[in-house]
């Protein structure tokens, strides 16, 4: 398995919070997208590449391929952050047997079907659903915006 030092949900995905809290407080130096549509758009693969520090790997896959390439061997060097914009994303990389030990939900905004969560966290019924799954594979999910502020337990509110 690939070394996977932090997981996130941001619909906006690389943006100053990544860039400036995030990366640093762990020392990300690959950050792994997962997003279909984003995967198969040369253009939108070039705008996140330009979005990230130059001495960090911007990698946009679909959800089947980075399945495929987190269970590839361990590389202690590498330094991985994924970002996804929906917790559904994190449910199906889990039942790919990739391990999670957590997930942070950062801001999704309110859209659709999604109802306000915690804070700047709106969900629809699936996502909630997919935390639940999560935590059930015993998957640490928490809110937290940026690393300086205290965690929120999210098991506490679902």
């Amino acid at each position: 398995m690939r070394n996977i030092v932090f997981t996130r949900v941001d619909d906006r995905l690389i943006h100053g919070e990544v860039v400036t809290a995030w990366v640093p407080a762990y020392r990300i130096n690959h950050i792994l997208v997962i997003d279909d549509a984003i995967a198969s758009d040369q253009f939108q693969k070039r705008i996140l590449k330009s979005l990230s520090p130059t001495n960090v790997r911007v990698t946009p896959l679909s959800v089947a391929q980075a399945g495929k390439y987190l269970q590839e061997t361990f590389n202690e060097k590498e330094r991985i952050l994924l970002l996804s914009k929906s917790p559904i994303v994190y449910q199906q990389l889990v039942e790919q047997q990739v391990q999670l030990k957590e997930v942070n939900l950062g801001g999704m905004g309110i859209r659709g079907e999604r109802k306000t969560f915690v804070k700047n966290v709106a969900c629809d019924e699936q996502e909630i659903a997919a935390i639940k799954d999560l935590i059930a594979h015993n998957v640490h999910v928490f809110y937290q915006l940026v690393p300086e502020q205290r965690v929120i337990e999210v098991q506490d509110l679902v």
